[in-house]
């Protein structure tokens, strides 16, 4: 084999050993394997991480709104009740009006003509200010000949009456009045009790 020839063959292994080096070894590729087995695992965790932030999330804005909510409806009550009950103060300054204006009323027609110009001008001014009181759904309460309510009656006194049931109002002394079923004052009342008798005292002595 000549000297050229065998120059060429050894470029030729040179070259050949070259590019064996360029190639990639077998242990990188392990490496990179272990990393794509690792990453869905990681993967995984940043997803039910996600999903449990985003549940929290959701559950805080349900109780927000939930919570808002409520405090629309509360504002909503609350603007009602103060439209309602906005003239309640004024009411209450009116109803010793009206009671002298009753009073005076019910003294006139005793005394003078029914046809008499100051009974006409007081019961056309008690008249006026009861309009304003339907107005404002301001209204008496029945007592009289009905059974005593402590929700709605103030008892002062008690007589003993047998033609009434036990505890029946007897007279109005003052008239209570209601502003949409809301009481702002208990009527003043006369409640009957049973006469006491013999038999009556006998009964309610101790054994």
């Amino acid at each position: 084999m000549g000297a050229k020839q065998k120059l060429k063959i050894h470029k030729e292994n040179e070259k050949a050993d070259e590019k064996n080096k360029s190639l990639p070894t077998g242990e990188p590729d392990r490496e990179d394997h272990v990393e794509q087995e690792a990453h869905p695992a990681d993967l995984e965790a940043e997803l039910e991480s996600a999903r449990k932030g985003a549940q929290e999330e959701h559950d805080r804005f349900l109780r927000v709104s939930a919570d808002f909510e409520n405090y629309k409806k509360r504002s909503a009550r609350e603007m009602e009740d103060f439209r309602k009950f906005a003239n309640e103060s004024l009411v209450k300054t009116l109803l010793p009006v009206v009671d002298n204006l009753e009073r005076a009323l019910d003294s006139v027609i005793d005394n003078k003509p029914a046809d008499d110009p100051i009974a006409a001008g007081v019961q056309m001014t008690l008249t006026e200010i009861l309009k304003i009181f339907e107005k404002f759904h301001v209204k008496s309460i029945e007592s009289l000949e009905k059974p005593f309510d402590p929700c709605f009656h103030q008892a002062v006194m008690q007589e003993e009456n047998d033609s009434h049931p036990d505890k029946t109002v007897l007279k109005e002394l003052q008239k209570g009045y209601l502003m949409h079923d809301k009481l702002i004052r208990p009527s003043m009342v006369v409640v009957s009790k049973k006469q006491e008798t013999p038999e009556n005292r006998k009964e309610n002595e101790p054994l």
